[in-house]
């Protein structure tokens, strides 16, 4: 395995992030009742939680297990589910009495069937939780009734408890293989084998620390030629000397001739073995977390170790949340793993180590039980291979990051010229089935359709060859999906380009159908998925749209429409939709005799194109998307001006005069002009009016003369009955001039006093003569010089006049004369 083998710290010292992988896109999506897409669904009002499913051997008919009810269904070719019989096979009441006085909930208590395969030509076995004390039965197949005169068996250790917990079981030779959990804890986990016949006897692991460890399980599969059952689950690796638990994924093997040992290990296994899937690519965090798996049979001529094994993973970093990965196996790595070394568990320091002495025996070998005492306690001690089971080729089948799968069905499907192609089948825990092709570029996603209103934690997911049809089994009932939908792909382009291996175009109908259907050669390229190597419509391209509810809206034979008329008015914002064949393709704008401008357009996400409606941008518009190297026309549209009678188109050569309808047909355009009057101001000279207009042609006129000059001065004129009204005036600023202009004056006159007069002052007081004790004639108090100063004297002011009465009225006060005209005073120097 690529982890290093050191303390819990190495985990956190990883910094690796997950590399880049193909990440599919679904071509094509199908909403649920969706008319291009049609599903068949299996809901009756009494029937609930539709989980467990199982086709008979003919697939005729399927099997149904359901919360308190046995269903037999008859399938039909166009995968239709027609109800045949139904068992009821319910707890009584006072089970589901003792179920609730154990603290469950009501909801949890009835019988939900677990546990349903084929005994023999004539009977069933099924199993169900029963108001969790398991119970099993006998069904007569033909019939499909329970079989009566006996006590249903206990079935612990057969199915578990709780109907949240997962399982697995299969069938082999009338005996039943089973994995889950064997007490009402569920703390037992439990591989075994149950109704045993011809000598055998029934078997379990044994108690030996390390067997089994929180396991989840999954599924399993039987190799007939192998003589072996295979088990897969997930459970925590103690192997990794981690701080927090560390799940890994595990492959078990055990012999169907397994009888157990005589003294050592009786009525226990001694064939179990287990080894480590490893779903990894090179240099990052595996996916460790088994979600589901299924078996691929090999083609025909091959031999048993071509077996291919297809799971689903997911992983508990968060550097990998969200995401899934597809990891294939195939039976020659696994049995060449299990052939290899095994680990040693410690049980004094519980750590797990490479046996570096001799071995003994191969354990998984089969035949063991009939081995020595020392051989079985050596199988005992070792049955954890050293090496990891690696993916074919070692690197990962697919990865998504946007999908979380939990469960998968695959097929082989051979085309007309002998090769062939794997198709997976993906169910999402959002409800849509993906059908994905492998091809040696990768992997593509034909098409998702949408199966189930909401996600499911219980699912089931089988598949009918002969029918032709996926079963999903989920909570609201059972759903049957068709394989292909060849149909619905209505020009020899679009089938080309769905690269579906069951589907090809059949020249002389001029349809895309199923292979199988076609008589003599058809058109198909799964692998490149190229048009023009194939079809005409490269050669002569015409217009295929489609609606977006999946189904065609134009006729690939028919010629390209002129367009579809769009009328606007000018400035208006327009929006072009443009309908989305497939996700794969590039979709774009072009016009004729002109290119879209990213600074007038605008092309969303949605492949819809905005832009305002001018007179350059009217005419037609065509939609084109690019798939493959293939190009097509979705749609055509004509942008047109609307047709008003109160509205002329506007060029900037000639702006037009909005009218009314009385005066439309005047052959000249009125204007007016208008003198400004003011009081002792020069009038001034008359300015010719710009004529009214609408406010859409003003914003289009200014645009495309810019005009910026003397908009204070702009005149708006309006039209009424033939007569133009003023509507504003130009305005004058002459009285505010004035008034600025006196202030002025009279602070500058201000100024030159208060210097003259402190010049004044200090010439008296140079010449004038000094007597003590006595003020100076003339001489100024110190009210007045303060007030010279602009300060207030002691008394202080009110509301900017000064308190004392007997002051001159020539004082100043906030640095202005308060004379009785506003004018300077006579003051000789």
């Amino acid at each position: 395995m690529a982890f290093c083998g050191l303390p819990a710290v190495c985990l956190s010292l990883i910094t690796i992030i997950s590399g880049c992988h193909g990440n599919a896109i679904p071509r094509i999506t199908f909403p649920l009742d969706s008319p291009g897409r049609v599903v068949s669904i299996f809901s009756p009002p009494d029937v609930y939680n539709a989980t467990t499913l199982l086709l008979s051997k003919d697939e005729e008919t399927l099997f149904v297990g359901a919360r308190n009810t046995l269903l037999s269904l008859r399938v039909n070719e166009w995968g239709g589910l027609i109800l045949n019989r139904t068992l009821d096979w319910s707890p009584t009441e006072k089970d589901l009495s003792d179920c609730s006085m154990k603290g469950k909930e009501k909801t949890d208590c009835p019988n939900f069937v677990r546990v349903l395969q084929v005994l023999n030509s004539t009977h069933m076995y099924a199993c169900g939780t029963f108001a969790f004390s398991p119970r099993c039965t006998y069904i007569n197949s033909q019939q499909f009734s329970l079989v009566t005169g006996g006590k249903p068996e206990e079935g612990r250790g057969r199915c578990p408890y709780n109907p949240y917990q997962k399982n697995t079981a299969i069938t082999v030779g009338g005996e039943l293989y089973t994995g889950t959990v064997a007490d009402y804890r569920g703390n037992r986990p439990v591989i075994s084998r149950h109704l045993s016949d011809g000598g055998h006897v029934d078997l379990k692991l044994d108690d030996t620390l390390g067997w089994l460890d929180e396991p989840t399980f999954i599924s399993s599969a039987s190799i007939p030629s192998e003589e072996k059952v295979y088990f897969f689950f997930s459970e925590i690796g103690r192997e990794y000397d981690f701080i927090d638990k560390f799940t890994v994924s595990r492959i078990a093997q055990v012999c169907t001739s397994d009888n157990g040992g005589q003294r050592t290990l009786q009525r226990r296994w001694t064939t179990f073995t287990k080894a480590q899937l490893l779903c990894q690519a090179s240099g990052e965090l595996p996916y460790n977390v088994l979600q589901d798996m299924t078996t691929l049979q090999p083609a025909g001529g091959a031999t048993e170790g071509d077996t291919l094994f297809y799971g689903i993973f997911s992983s508990q970093w968060s550097v990998n949340a969200g995401r899934s990965a597809v990891c294939v196996f195939s039976l020659r790595d696994i049995k060449e793993v299990f052939a290899g070394s095994y680990k040693f568990l410690n049980k004094d320091t519980l750590k797990w180590t490479t046996r570096v002495q001799e071995k003994i025996t191969n354990p998984g070998e089969c035949g063991l039980h009939n081995a020595s005492d020392n051989v079985l306690r050596f199988v005992k001690e070792n049955f954890l291979a050293d090496k990891s089971v690696l993916p074919v080729n070692q690197k990962l089948t697919m990865v998504s990051s946007d999908h979380h799968y939990s469960n998968i069905a695959a097929q082989r499907v051979q085309t007309d010229n002998d090769k062939e192609y794997t198709v997976l089948y993906l169910l999402t825990e959002t409800g849509f089935l993906h059908k994905a092709v492998l091809l040696e570029e990768g992997v593509h996603i034909i098409e998702e359709i949408q199966v189930l209103t909401r996600p499911q934690l219980v699912k089931n997911l089988l598949l009918s060859i002969s029918k032709g049809v996926v079963l999903v089994g989920s909570a609201e009932g059972v759903v049957s999906v068709p394989v292909s939908n060849c149909s619905y792909y209505s020009s020899c382009a679009e089938c080309v380009l769905a690269r579906d291996p069951f589907c090809g175009w059949d020249p002389s109908r001029r349809v895309c159908a199923v292979i199988s259907s076609i008589e003599g050669s058809f058109l198909q390229d799964v692998d490149g998925g190229l048009v023009c190597g194939e079809c005409e419509e490269c050669r002569a391209p015409v217009i295929t749209p489609r609606s977006r509810s999946g189904s065609g809206t134009g006729s690939p034979k028919s010629p390209a429409p002129p367009g579809e008329l769009v009328s606007v008015s000018l400035n208006e914002v327009v929006h072009l939709q443009c309908p989305a064949v497939s996700h794969l393709a590039q979709r774009h704008w072009e016009r004729q005799n002109s290119q879209i401008s990213l600074k007038i357009y605008m092309q969303h996400e949605d492949g819809s194109l905005s832009f305002l409606a001018t007179p350059s941008t009217l005419g037609g518009y065509l939609c084109k998307a690019e798939e493959n190297g293939f190009t097509q026309t979705l749609i055509a549209f004509e942008v047109r001006q609307k047709s008003s009678p109160t509205l002329q188109p506007v060029t900037p050569s000639r702006p037009q005069v909005t009218q009314s309808s009385e005066t439309r047909q005047a052959p000249t355009t009125k204007w007016v002009t208008m003198l400004q009057d003011r009081e002792e101001t020069p009038k001034p000279k008359a300015k010719e009016l710009q004529p009214t207009m609408s406010v859409r042609e003003t914003q289009a006129v200014t645009a495309n003369r810019n005009v910026s000059e003397n908009k204070q001065d702009r005149l708006k004129v309006g039209v009424a009955g033939g007569e133009h009204q003023l509507l504003a005036k130009t305005p004058s600023y002459l009285q505010e001039l004035v008034v600025v202009s006196v202030l002025l004056a009279l602070c500058i006159s201000a100024l030159l006093t208060i210097a003259l007069f402190n010049v004044r002052q200090r010439c008296r007081s140079r010449t004038a003569p000094h007597s003590p004790g006595s003020q100076r004639a003339g001489a100024a108090s110190p009210q007045e010089r303060e007030a010279l100063r602009g300060n207030s004297p002691s008394g202080g002011k009110r509301n900017g006049h000064a308190n004392n009465t007997a002051k001159s009225p020539n004082t100043l006060s906030n640095g202005t004369l308060n004379g009785s005209n506003g004018h300077l005073p006579n003051t000789p120097i």
